[in-house]
């Protein structure tokens, strides 16, 4: 597969500093569990490294020549200070893991709502440039990094670390020579894994981006299951899919044999540590310099220590491997919102429902010109259509209305007030926008229509339902208005799901109302039924429709034709067919019925 068709967000890249940073910020309305935690596993990790000095003390004992009824006393002496130390650190470690499930539970939910809070901000670019399944591939992933992070430092970095500088310090008292060895060695082992783990970080990181490619492929093809079937795609599919899957295999499969390169190193160099100390210790008890608990002390710490650090190989890798995880989704909430609130922006007031247009222009991506100096006035209650071919600007306009995408230049206003300086809220929240091909929540219809009005109460809801016409259908569904409706509204024909979507707007009964094809999906006797409810919702508003059917429009205010991104005639229905040459007129005449070519327009 050409992987240049999948696009993904560009902005900084995130360093694994950053990433931690977000997890810590997660963490700040738990810093008290988090002490409590940490503090619980130092403890008992100090516990865990004098326990080796009553075994040497054991072994002394046992091993010397003192009279057995005067060593007896002294050995139940030591093991019950043990077993007391044992049950302190079992007390200790089950306060710590009833504290840490707490903490392993709400900061991944804190951390998902705020990648879930930032995300849904962005604009309507950055979700048309991204596959769905892939952006909820990557906060999954990112939540998942920090539990693993966490695990690892938690249960890991902690008590390697304390037991490194407890194991160097009861050494150095009684050996400072091996001390000093065993450190040099410890330095040693954790500059190589962390240089190690560096390295197969960007391998790492191939691998997250390849499983989200995967993610958002598949996402891809079973939302648009439908056409891979009519289309007979399905095998073309599975060779495509194929070649994803094959990439991300690939990357993660020398990811995985890096770890195995990895981990081969750091048991030899474990072996070495074993085998020299041992050696020595054996040399220092032949000695004499050396007793028998010493050797038992050594061995303890020894053994211990090479579990530890091969902890910390493990720990180095968990935070290269949730910076691989989590670095998209930083990445992700380093992007500035495109359309977002100006500081100091107010509250839109609607007093009349006038729309005017300044010298509008419109660079998609700032290279193709859309809309070039769009100069209109829509006053209070007028209703008036947009109409032109296909790709002349006229969603782009309605785009522009709502704040979808932010104009290049020029301005709209409404009643005066410019929208690109009152709250997004307060704009959207006075337009009902019923879209060409409306797409529901996999939820109820009666959430769905609720959508446009959430305090709206079940009556409401089914009086919108009413006027609407969707309960024609609605009353033979076994569950009525709780009927799920499935992802993206499939359950329901196209009809019904712009009937749901016209209902939703009576519902919202916004003083602006804008209706894109709004009666496309319907046929002929639907249409019928429903146009006097869309007159009644038009009724005393201020109403842009856009329509390629041009007998939808007749009895509109105004026509507006737009072409190659400017307003090129207007006037009533009667008075664009008597222009001579007029595109209206063209329009019109290539039509049967009034029905024209209905095409997607490419912004």
């Amino acid at each position: 597969m050409d992987e240049s068709k999948i696009q993904n967000p560009t902005g900084p890249k995130a360093t694994v500093l950053d990433v931690i940073k977000q997890f810590i910020i997660g963490l700040k309305p738990y810093k008290l569990l988090l002490a409590v935690v940490w503090g619980g596993v130092i403890f008992t990790t100090i516990l865990q490294v004098y326990i080796p000095i009553l075994y040497k003390d054991f072994f002394d004992v046992l091993s010397s020549t003192t009279d057995k009824n005067v060593a007896a006393p002294q050995l139940i002496s030591i093991l019950i200070k043990i077993l007391i130390i044992n049950l302190v650190m079992w007390v200790g470690h089950r306060i710590v893991t009833i504290n840490d499930a707490t903490l392993q539970n709400k900061v991944p939910a804190r951390l998902r709502e705020t990648a879930f809070g930032y995300m849904i901000n962005h604009s309507y670019t950055f979700f048309s440039n991204n596959f769905g399944g892939s952006l909820v591939q990557k906060v999954g992933r990112y939540t998942r990094a920090y539990g693993k992070l966490m695990d690892q430092i938690t249960w890991s970095l902690l008590p390697i670390t304390v037991n490194i500088i407890g194991v160097i310090y009861v050494l150095w008292k009684v050996e400072p020579a091996l001390s000093i060895g065993i450190f040099v060695w410890a330095m040693v082992f954790l500059i190589f894994n962390y240089a190690f783990s560096r390295f197969k970080s960007k391998y790492d990181i191939l691998s997250s981006e390849a499983d989200s490619r995967t993610t958002g492929y598949l996402s891809d093809v079973i939302t648009n299951n439908n056409t891979v079937q009519l289309f007979t795609g399905v095998k073309y599919e599975k060779k495509e899919f194929h070649s994803v899957v094959d990439a991300q295999t690939k990357a993660s499969l020398f990811a995985w044999r890096l770890s195995n390169i990895n981990q081969a190193v750091q048991s030899g160099l474990v072996v070495i540590l074993e085998f020299f100390v041992l050696y020595f210790a054996v040399r220092y008890w032949q000695t004499g310099v050396f007793t028998v608990g010493t050797f038992v002390l050594i061995q303890a710490y020894i053994i211990g220590l090479g579990d530890r650090l091969w902890g910390f190989a493990r720990v180095v890798r968990a935070i290269y491997e949730s910076y691989a995880d989590g670095k998209e989704m930083v990445e992700i909430m380093a992007i500035p919102h495109e359309v977002q609130d100006i500081p100091r922006a107010k509250p839109l007031s609607i007093t009349k429902g006038e729309i005017e247009f300044k010298n509008l222009t419109f660079n998609y991506n700032q290279t193709r010109t859309v809309l070039n100096t769009i100069n209109l006035k829509i006053i209070p209650g007028e209703k008036i259509a947009l109409i032109g071919p296909s790709g002349a600007g006229k969603s782009t306009i309605v785009r522009l209305i709502l704040r979808l995408y932010e104009v290049t230049s020029g301005s709209i206003s409404i009643d005066g007030q410019n929208i690109h300086e009152v709250t997004l809220n307060s704009l959207r929240e006075n337009i009902s926008y019923v879209p060409q091909e409306p797409i529901l929540f996999h939820r109820s219809l009666k959430e769905n229509i609720r959508y446009g009005r959430r305090d709206a109460t079940d009556e409401e809801v089914q009086e919108a339902a009413r006027l609407a016409h969707c309960e024609e259908f609605i009353k033979d569904l076994p569950l009525k208005y709780d009927t799920l409706v499935g992802e993206r509204g499939i359950k329901l024909s196209g009809g019904e799901r712009q009937r749901i979507a016209i209902a939703r707007a009576i519902l919202k009964n916004a003083p602006i109302l804008i209706l894109d094809e709004a009666t496309s999906s319907l046929d002929s006797g639907s249409e019928h039924l429903i146009q006097d409810a869309l007159d009644v919702l038009m009724k005393d508003k201020t109403v842009i429709v856009i329509a390629h059917r041009l007998s939808t429009i007749r009895k509109m205010d105004r026509i507006v034709v737009i072409d190659n991104g400017q307003v090129t005639e207007q006037g009533t229905h009667d008075e664009l067919l008597q222009i001579d040459g007029s595109l209206y007129s063209k329009l019109w005449n290539l039509q049967a019925g009034g029905f024209l070519k209905e095409e997607e327009e490419k912004v």
